[in-house]
């Protein structure tokens, strides 16, 4: 069997602690490992580690015996310690501990859920922004109950059980004294009324779906990814709380021509050996249009042209990225007779392409 860590080592205090550092540390501990808190497997042993701790440091007697005798003497004067004390479960424990306060605040204002919804959009309204009309189905207050969840001419009435506070008080006796437990009321579930006549239209939820037209301007520079967020777009809160936002994510169509790095755009230019030998002025698609540019002679695959300011503007800032025009020299699969003959006479005046290198 494993050796007992020290009390005070596991608390995590001095050994001249006083009572209220001890009561804070182990407050803290609780919390830290409680199971409804901590799904660790070993919580649970840390859990009743840390109350073992406490139960002998909280005592005056039993800590004295611990600080002159450790952890052997101190079973046989005060029993078996923790390990013979029944809480009553964990939950009894923490709720007890604390008041159970983690888990019966009282229900006030309630933000409204967030909505997703995803569109589809061009390369090119990526690049330069736009805008869309997009239809979306939220929850929105009842039109017929203004969102009270009664039925018109009527209001709900107080919960005789809380009397409207949503809360009722438990006072329970511990080891640590008498507490009071506060929990939500089961009747009312915390709302401190009760509908005796609900809305026929939503039922007594105060809320139904609407189909909401919403206009969305998307800026330059957006990004396959990008999510747009529109603040209180989403649906309606609960007991006067805020609507929830509304997140637009964008998926960009492939380009034909272009593919893009960061804010720069990539483009590929074919041309022929003639073009790449003897340089030519060729067109090239670019977001704004066709632009000329001048191939040099002598011109080689994978050589590359930065046309400036040419590629994706910047979100959200001024500028823009640049365009970057790789050459590739095709190479022709099919020749007519007089091409054949015309290259033949060439790589006779040629020689080897070493010489060239």
């Amino acid at each position: 069997m494993p050796a007992k860590r020290d009390y005070y080592e596991v608390l995590g205090i001095p050994k001249n602690a006083t009572d209220e550092e001890i009561k804070r540390a182990f407050r803290k501990l609780a919390f830290k490992y409680h199971p409804d808190h901590n799904r660790d497997d070993t919580a649970g042993e840390k859990f009743k580690e840390a109350n073992e701790a406490y139960e002998v440091l909280s005592d005056p007697d039993k800590r004295v015996a611990y600080d002159r005798f450790g952890h052997g003497d101190t079973e046989g004067l005060f029993g078996r310690g923790f390990e013979g004390f029944n809480f009553g479960g964990f939950g009894d424990i923490f709720d007890t501990f604390f008041g159970g306060v983690a888990s019966t605040a009282h229900r006030g204002p309630q933000r409204g859920a967030d909505l997703s919804y995803n569109t589809i959009i061009t390369f090119e309204e990526a690049a330069f922004g736009c805008k869309r009309e997009i239809d979306i189905l939220r929850t929105g207050n009842c039109s017929l109950c203004q969102g009270t969840g009664c039925k018109p001419g009527t209001k709900p009435n107080r919960c005789p059980s809380c009397n409207g506070s949503g809360q009722v008080h438990r006072v329970q006796q511990s080891i640590f004294g008498h507490f009071t437990n506060i929990a939500t009321c089961s009747q009312c579930h915390g709302e401190g009324r009760i509908i005796t006549e609900p809305c026929p239209r939503c039922r007594g939820t105060g809320k139904e779906k609407h189909e909401c037209r919403i206009s969305v301007r998307i800026p330059a520079g957006v990004n396959n990814g990008t999510q747009i967020r529109l603040s209180g777009e989403g649906h309606a809160g609960d007991r006067g709380g805020s609507p929830g936002d509304l997140y637009i994510s964008l998926t960009v169509k492939q380009h034909e021509a272009f593919t893009r790095d960061g804010d720069d755009t990539l483009y590929e230019l074919p041309i022929n050996f003639a073009q790449a030998a003897l340089g030519a002025e060729v067109d090239v698609p670019t977001l704004d249009g066709k632009i000329t540019i001048k191939v040099s002679a002598g011109s080689q695959t994978g050589q590359v042209f930065r046309l400036k300011n040419k590629g994706i503007p910047h979100l959200h800032r001024r500028g823009r990225g640049d365009q970057l025009v790789t050459l590739n020299v095709v190479t022709p699969d099919s020749l007519t007779k007089k091409q054949r003959q015309l290259f033949e006479e060439l790589a006779k005046t040629l020689g080897p392409a070493e010489k060239y290198s």
